[in-house]
């Protein structure tokens, strides 16, 4: 089940899910018909910014407009999805990319059009793995079979997870921290991500 704060799961009139609910509604409006399902990557400059948080409930949201719904833990060196929705990690992405027996999509309580798939034990090699070709091919995999994928990644100031899997997915959605995150931060990000290629779909200031 999901976590108790993840409010979209538990609280639809909360201000956050009426708030989350709207950038679903813009998302939607920049959706591309001719890349198939609607694939974002959620990116931000530091840890602490409530990243994996915001792709969690985005996903509750794509999910409850009754079309398939894919949640990935793209985060291979800090997972937590599997937290938030109390599941098992001991199969995942990680491990799926070397051997795809391990590849275990998980449904949610209440949810039915929701699945998540967990990042999987921690790798040795974790920007190796979401560089390869075999995440590449599974990505392309994920566009007929969903209507909505939702990747949560790790911070892009520490590490470079996350420009492999936005070179890939080819859409993202920045997150910045009222009061946390700096100019700095934020233009350091849209750098990096210029070399990606890939389309902002746009920002968001995190004041929760």
């Amino acid at each position: 089940m999901p976590a108790s704060f993840l409010l979209p799961a538990h609280k639809p009139y909360h201000p956050r899910s009426e708030q989350l609910r709207l950038l679903r509604t813009e998302l939607l409006l920049r959706h591309d018909e001719a890349t198939g399902a609607n694939m974002l990557a959620v990116v931000s400059a530091g840890a602490g910014d409530g990243r994996s948080q915001l792709a969690a409930e985005l996903a509750i949201c794509f999910s409850q407009l009754g079309q398939p719904t894919l949640l990935v833990d793209a985060d291979l060196r800090n997972p937590v999805q599997h937290r938030f929705f109390n599941a098992a990690n001991q199969d995942g992405l990680a491990p799926g990319l070397i051997d795809s027996t391990r590849l275990t999509y998980r449904t949610v309580v209440g949810l039915r059009n929701l699945c998540v798939l967990t990042a999987g034990p921690r790798p040795v090699n974790p920007l190796e793995l979401l560089s390869s070709r075999p995440f590449e091919e599974l990505v392309r995999s994920w566009r007929p079979q969903f209507q909505f994928v939702v990747l949560d990644t790790p911070p892009i100031g520490q590490f470079a997870d996350a420009l492999a899997v936005a070179t890939v997915t080819r859409r993202v959605l920045s997150l910045s921290r009222a009061g946390q995150t700096s100019f700095k931060d934020v233009r350091n990000v849209m750098r990096r991500l210029e070399a990606t290629r890939s389309r902002m779909l746009g920002a968001v200031l995190n004041h929760f």
